[in-house]
């Protein structure tokens, strides 16, 4: 497959897959042997990345995905996405606190075929959490 539509299908799995919490899209795009290496996501495949877009949505309204930057070679894609949502549900055992985030995500993926096959998603859960009030923001260094 050509870079491009390898950048399409990761795309298609972030926009449609996360954002709009369309799971068909991840049986169209990923590889039943997927491996994902996301920690966070069980079981580590396409069920296991099913299973963490369902939860999100559970947790999270408002949920949106916007793709900043990309770039592919060969058989790899990467991108930088801002991910964006409120807190309206229970987040594990984090009951909601109907506040807004907005986080850089890095996704990796390895493609075979058209279908992905290898994912490493980086999303800033620390910075989530202090804008979800969860954890303390740090304090500005006086001077």
């Amino acid at each position: 497959m050509s870079t491009e539509a390898n950048i399409a299908a990761l795309r298609r799995v972030i926009l449609e897959g996360f954002g709009d919490g369309d799971l068909s899209v991840i049986d169209q795009l990923l590889a039943p042997g997927l491996e994902e290496h996301q920690s966070g996501v069980y079981p580590p495949n396409a069920e296991g990345v099913k299973k963490a877009i369902s939860e999100l949505h559970v947790s999270f309204s408002e949920m949106s995905y916007k793709v900043e930057h990309m770039t592919a070679s060969e058989d790899m894609v990467w991108m930088h996405v801002k991910a964006r949502g409120r807190h309206t549900g229970p987040l594990g055992a984090i009951p909601p606190t109907g506040k807004a985030f907005e986080i850089d995500v890095i996704d990796i993926a390895r493609l075979e075929d058209g279908k992905i096959v290898e994912h490493w998603g980086v999303p800033d859960r620390f910075s989530m959490m202090q804008q979800l009030g969860v954890l303390p923001r740090p304090q500005a260094a006086k001077a």
